[in-house]
């Protein structure tokens, strides 16, 4: 068990062990990403047989044999980032709002940065350079470019969109900050005492708490569930009529008012009358403030805010199914729990956990420069839009062109990117262009959607090829389930000279089957 073995001696046992070819580069692979140790220098490298085992037999070593078996040897288990905890691949401002369907800032800064290894054998972006995303979305590229000292261009359809990219890379008054969220909170405060809203839920968690510590004792309760002693839904759904009476009571006591008078819009149907007018005052005043930078981060927060307030269940609040304005079984929770009635605790939690994240990466920041344009990448003119919004990202690049794209276009058929915001949409009366969206998920996936499709990721390339260097390298990151890219960087006058196959892990989605997505590495032709 404790036998030290060379790298080829490793190869050779572990092959055996797993009854599949395991070369030397995969040995060397568990070495250089630090999932085994080894001793000795380059060339008299040893490694323990007792690690290997180890590593093999545990979650991640299993999963990676298995992933190979299904998804192909040429998977790159170096990018699945495996090692990483979830407040890593979120650090600091990339959790500042919500998005669907971003990359982990890790897989950027692995193409981004200075360093090469067994899989990534050149450099292709320096200190200094220009690079552009033509997909923004929430600002994931523009954020580790500004942390390697790389300028930065964005372009995105959504205009909420470009707002998270460039609050998280903005430069603002921390001063200013916080005194407007401590201005706003203490507003906030006294605008609900003087609704029945407080009161009511005060009396309201008083009688929960009777109810649920006689019918779902913790942690007898979900224990009995767990050992199928009782139907964990049917009980709960019937002790939940069982409080209903009670809830109907106190909303009648206090007068609160559950429904909008129409549901003509989002904030209509998914919010109670009372969490809105409490949005609508924080809005109110946020509009008051005279730095626009600020400004802008204290809409994000409101509209972070927003979206914890949907009068959903704990379950459904990713997505949402129908409203719920009454108490209702939890199974989450396993117990009784209630729509909400106020944004204060959501406000002052989002308040304090942005103004950490934006100090934190206040600090490492570098002096470089970033910003994201809203507009339709195919027709864009990048240049003149920089003309007007960042004169310095606009010299920089007239200077030297851009060196290159890193970029996640949107899958076919897969995510409507304005309506994941429609409640943000709806408060702060951004324009839509769901119209002008690439693959979005009311076109479907059919032969028409993915010619669409074709058209305008290459469309998107044809454009951006006024702005970059002749020698670029672009690197799109793509689940190619329909094999369309290779028609994609023909039909943009492109040749695709490297593919780099990445098993995608943590995946929130119900269905956790393996699956894999492709870096596309892109040249001219």
């Amino acid at each position: 068990m404790n036998e030290m073995l060379s790298i080829k001696a490793a190869s050779e046992w572990a092959s055996e062990y797993l009854g599949k070819n395991v070369t030397t580069s995969n040995i060397s692979y568990l070495v250089n990403y630090g999932k085994i140790s080894k001793i000795g220098e380059n060339g008299s490298t040893l490694i323990s047989k007792k690690e290997l085992i180890q590593y093999y037999e545990s979650f991640n070593g299993v999963r990676e044999v298995s992933w190979k078996e299904k998804l192909g040897e040429d998977l790159n288990w170096a990018l699945s980032f495996d090692n990483l905890k979830e407040t890593e691949t979120t650090k600091h401002v990339h959790r500042l709002h919500p998005y669907k369907g971003k990359f982990i800032p890790q897989l950027v800064e692995y193409f981004l940065d200075a360093h090469i290894d067994d899989f990534k054998r050149e450099v292709y972006f320096r200190e200094g350079d220009v690079i552009l995303d033509p997909f923004c979305g929430s600002g994931t590229t523009l954020v580790q470019a500004n942390e390697l000292g790389i300028n930065a261009v964005g372009v995105d359809v959504s205009a909420f969109n470009a707002l998270i990219s460039n609050v998280k890379v903005s430069k603002y008054d921390d001063i200013v900050l916080r005194r407007e969220i401590k201005r706003i909170s203490a507003l906030l405060d006294n605008f609900i005492k003087e609704s029945n809203t407080e009161k009511f839920e005060q009396e309201l968690l008083y009688e929960l708490n009777i109810f649920n510590n006689v019918w779902f004792p913790v942690p007898d309760f979900k224990r009995r569930v767990h050992l199928k002693e009782i139907n964990g839904e049917e009980y709960g759904q019937a002790k939940a009529q069982l409080f209903l009476p009670i809830y109907e009571k106190l909303v009648k006591k206090y007068g609160i008012k559950l429904l909008q008078p129409t549901s003509n819009s989002f904030s209509e149907k998914w919010y109670t009358e009372h969490i809105r007018g409490e949005l609508n005052f924080v809005l109110s005043e946020i509009k008051k403030v005279e730095d626009d930078a600020v400004k802008n981060i204290l809409y994000v927060i409101l509209s972070r805010t927003m979206r914890s307030c949907r009068a959903t269940t704990h379950t459904d609040l990713a997505t949402l199914k129908n409203p719920v304005t009454t108490t209702y079984y939890c199974r989450k929770h396993g117990k009784i729990c209630k729509p909400l009635f106020s944004i204060l605790k959501w406000w002052n939690t989002y308040s304090k956990d942005t103004i950490e994240r934006l100090s934190f990466f206040s600090n490492i920041k570098t002096f470089t420069n970033q910003y994201c344009i809203t507009g339709d990448s195919r027709n864009i003119d990048i240049l003149g839009e920089l003309r007007e919004k960042d004169k310095i990202l606009y010299d920089t690049i007239c200077r030297k062109k851009i060196k290159g794209i890193f970029s996640s276009p949107p899958y076919v058929g897969l995510i409507d990117y304005h309506e994941q915001h429609a409640y943000a949409y709806d408060l702060l009366g951004f324009p839509r262009k769901d119209e002008e969206e690439i693959g979005p998920l009311y076109r479907g996936q059919g032969i028409a959607a993915q010619e669409d499709y074709v058209h305008g990721i290459s469309d998107v390339l044809i454009n951006a090829k006024n702005v970059l260097v002749d020698d670029f390298d672009i690197f799109l990151v793509a689940n190619d389930k329909y094999g369309l890219y290779p028609a994609i960087a023909e039909r943009a006058g492109m040749k695709i000279v490297n593919r780099y196959k990445r098993p995608v892990l943590n995946r929130t989605e119900k269905d956790k089957s393996a699956y894999a997505e492709i870096i596309f590495h892109l040249k001219r032709k």
